[in-house]
């Protein structure tokens, strides 16, 4: 016992000799009971529970005792004590840095995530795979991309855009100031900018900038050469008048001999030498009613201007002076209408050229030309510019036919009218709008003096003497003795003066002889417009005699909701951007107000479309491809006629097919169907495609229809320009293609308004995101970033404010893109200083 004893305590004693196991035993073996745990109020970690690797689990069995017996000593207690408050200390800071991190980590996660949702720039996209989206990826991977090249890009203006027999492409930003196109040459330009513009002309080699009309067109020529689907029987007769009229084969192989029939029909006329002497107002009435030939005066359905602030639904036949064919101007001087020499002499060319091919003798046909010329000449003195006759008030004046026929008996009024307008029952009492009746007075005496077939000599005496009111003089003395050293009187000059008026209406349906015969007179008048291809010359001819077909297939086309829903977040998105501007007046501002929340605006489409049982009713008794296309042109034209007949009792406006910009009709505004066709819109694009493009030309128009005078009551208009212009003027300036110039109140409105309206079309965009969440994309674009690129496809629109932009629209993108969280990357020019500088418009 006493050895055991004695060996404890040398055990002891080496144990407190040795410091190191002392220190660290209690830290790594020590298991305080469950009757100290109340005590101390303190557990060691886990990972303390754990035996040592190195050590004897026998063996720490027998120091177990030994050391709990030892543990109560206070003073090792209170040595222990602080290194376990320290541990704990440091792991629980330790837990609650990464717990904390944590929490950060994921609030940033969830940040960036929601940021980056609400921009578009790294949202997982679902790509669109509709054959018009791959259409539209493969368009936009050939376009320049305008966050890929942002200087060289938007170095363009719209100006003058035309196509440049020596470029080959257009000429953007002609006769503006300072503009690189006025200086000497591309050579002095950078390469960049050099390629670039090479790359735009080849680009406008394969696609001349097509409008929002010509787009329309070509969408109504594509369905109108489907196959899709055989049809009802009205639309099968509209094709095949479209494929009729593209047979040009047949055309050429019948030559003017459809029309030589034609006048034998009509009683023949003096020119052939064969003319049963018909009676001018029967002759007159026939041409009206059958053949939409108007001579001597135009005829139009319309309601008066007077009469909309009463809602009223009437409408009236209003008359006009007519399209003369010969070519006149206003002579500002005198107030008379006029010609010059040099377009006379074409003229005369073109009237024997017609002459020829209709057959008439050489020997003869320069009196009929003589004659046609002079009673021309006669009717065009009392013809007056639109303006002139605004400013005389001699618009809208309001008379019954009887008065009418009083003022110029000349023309049976009422049985010309009832002719053009059966079945309607007309009767003298109902009211007519003249449009011109001065010339409507000296018409009728022109026609009553041809009439009466005064002796030729009387007759060109009589003319040379009045000469100085007439718009041919040069060859006044050559026609007098041409006709006094002819033996054969002159007859039916007045008759011939209407044949050759049938001829123009005609001219379409003939070979290309007459059509080359008109366009060579064009030409030598001044008028450089290339001619229409001939789909689009058939499209035009179909729709006016197939109008309710067309109409009835483009509405089958059009996606109705997905139009709806544009219009109307655009439109609600337009009425915050009132409310953002500088009023400084407010009065105008409740006016304006008060005018837009009091409109509808709505697709316009007829509120009846009429079925296919009902057109295939309306055209049963037309007849398409029997004979030839001269005889269906015919049939056409007394379809057009029987549409103007129908306008005078609808109550409704029919939809034109051919519009592509909304307009105001009431309390309404319209938009019409011709809007919403591919490339411009398609409701299979992602929405981000359809608000970049047809949203952003919504907003213009509506701004241009609804605010047309906004510079002079908002500040901002001001601001807004000029921020952009000097946008435009930092890039072209540090591209080394300096002249600045100042905006005209014009421009500025302009720009204001095309920036303005890319700013609608965007925050409409960013609501219907909201509302709802899903959109597809294509070419793996972020939302955003589709929108503005697919904004940058929309070019120089061709509208009448296209003069007054000074820049290209796409550059509008690096304006809006200073505010750097709207687009999805960067579009600093490389290499430019002071971009930084550039205020948020």
């Amino acid at each position: 016992m006493q050895k055991r004893r004695r060996n404890t305590e040398q055990h002891i004693h080496l144990l407190r000799m040795s410091e190191t196991p002392i220190q660290l035993e209690p830290q790594l073996s020590i298991q305080p009971s469950s009757q100290q745990e109340p005590e101390r109020g303190l557990r060691p970690p886990p990972l303390f529970q754990l035996p040592l690797p190195t050590q004897d689990p026998h063996q720490q069995s027998q120091f177990q005792p030994e050391l709990q017996l030892s543990e109560p000593n206070p003073e090792n207690r209170r040595q222990a004590e602080p290194e376990w408050i320290n541990c704990r200390r440091l792991l629980l800071f330790f837990y609650g840095f990464l717990f904390c991190g944590s929490v950060w980590g994921f609030i940033y996660h969830m940040h960036r995530n929601l940021q980056n949702r609400s921009n578009n720039h790294t949202d997982k996209v679902i790509p669109c795979l509709s054959s018009a989206c791959q259409w539209a990826s493969a368009r936009l991977s050939m376009s320049a991309d305008p966050f890929t090249q942002p200087c060289d890009y938007f170095l363009f203006t719209c100006g003058s855009d035309r196509l440049s027999l020596d470029s080959g492409g257009r000429q953007r930003g002609q006769g503006i100031p300072g503009h690189p196109q006025n200086l000497k040459g591309k050579a002095v330009w950078p390469d960049s900018v050099r390629q670039s513009t090479e790359r735009e002309d080849r680009g406008v080699r394969e696609e001349n900038m097509l409008d929002r009309k010509t787009m329309l067109l070509q969408y109504l020529k594509e369905i109108l050469e489907s196959n899709d689907r055989p049809g009802s029987t009205a639309v099968q007769k509209a094709r095949a008048f479209y494929h009729s009229c593209l047979d040009t084969r047949s055309i050429e192989t019948a030559g003017a001999e459809p029309f030589l029939t034609l006048i034998q029909k009509l009683g023949g006329w003096a020119v052939s030498g064969q003319w049963n002497q018909t009676e001018f107002n029967s002759t007159l009435s026939l041409l009206m009613r059958d053949y939409a030939t108007f001579p001597f005066f135009n005829l139009y359905v319309g309601k008066d201007p007077n009469e909309i602030t009463r809602s009223t639904t009437k409408r009236y036949i209003q008359i006009d002076q007519p399209d003369l064919l010969i070519p006149i101007e206003w002579n500002i001087k005198t107030m008379k209408s006029q010609a010059k020499t040099q377009t006379l002499r074409p003229f005369l060319a073109s009237c024997e050229e017609y002459l020829a091919l209709l057959g008439s003798p050489a020997s003869r046909s320069m009196i009929h030309v003589g004659t046609f010329i002079s009673l021309s000449s006669e009717l065009a003195v009392a013809a007056t510019p639109l303006q002139y006759r605004l400013s005389k008030g001699q618009l809208y004046q309001r008379m019954t036919i009887r008065e009418l026929q009083s003022q110029a008996p000349a023309i049976d009024w009422l049985g010309c009218l009832q002719a053009v307008f059966h079945p309607l029952p007309l009767v003298e009492d109902d009211h007519v709008l003249l449009h011109n009746l001065p010339y409507i007075v000296q018409m009728s005496r022109v026609i009553s003096k041809w009439l009466n077939r005064h002796e030729l000599s009387t007759r060109y005496c009589k003319w040379h003497k009045t000469s100085h009111n007439q718009i041919w003089i040069d060859f006044s003395f050559f026609f007098f003795y041409l006709v006094l050293s002819h033996s054969t009187p002159l007859s039916g000059p007045v008759h011939t003066f209407m044949v050759l008026n049938l001829l123009h209406t005609l001219m379409p349906a003939l070979d290309r002889r007459f059509s080359e015969t008109q366009r060579n007179l064009s030409v030598a008048l001044g008028n450089t417009e290339g001619v229409a291809p001939r789909w689009e010359q058939c499209l035009l001819e179909t729709e006016r005699g197939f109008d309710s077909v067309l109409t009835h297939l483009l509405s089958e086309r059009t996606a109705h909701r997905e139009a709806e829903e544009i219009i109307q977040n655009i439109f609600s998105s337009f009425k915050s951007k009132l409310h953002e501007l500088k009023w400084t007046n407010q009065t105008f501002l409740q006016t304006v107000m008060k005018k837009v929340q009091s409109l509808i605006p709505r697709l316009w489409t007829m509120k009846e479309i009429s079925s296919e049982a009902e057109l295939d009713l309306l055209f049963s008794k037309v007849t398409v491809g029997t004979q030839s296309f001269f005889y269906d042109y015919l049939q056409l034209l007394s379809l057009w006629q029987k549409r103007r007949s129908k306008l005078l009792t609808e109550q409704t406006e029919a939809a034109d097919i051919l519009a592509a910009t909304p307009f105001l009709l009431g309390n309404e505004l319209l938009f019409p169907m011709g809007m919403f066709v591919p490339p411009l819109f398609h409701p299979t694009y992602p929405r981000a495609m359809n608000y970049g493009v047809i949203g952003f030309l919504i907003a213009k128009d509506v701004l241009h229809l609804l605010l047309p005078d906004i510079y002079s009551q908002s500040e901002t208009v001001h601001a807004v320009g000029e921020c952009v212009w000097a946008h435009y003027l930092t890039v072209t300036e540090k591209a080394g293609r300096g002249g600045v110039f100042s905006l005209s109140v014009a421009q500025q409105q302009e720009v204001w308004v095309q920036y303005s309206a890319l700013q609608i079309a965007l925050q409409a965009y960013r609501q219907s995101l909201k509302n709802h969440p899903s959109d597809t994309s294509i070419s793996g674009l972020s939302h955003t970033r589709l929108f503005l690129s697919s904004f940058s496809q929309v070019n120089c629109d061709s509208d009448p404010y296209r003069e007054f932009m000074p820049l290209e629209p796409s550059f509008l993108i690096t304006v809006i893109c200073a505010k750097s969280d709207l687009c999805p990357t960067s579009l600093q020019c490389l290499n430019k200083t002071q971009q930084h500088s550039l205020q948020t418009c």
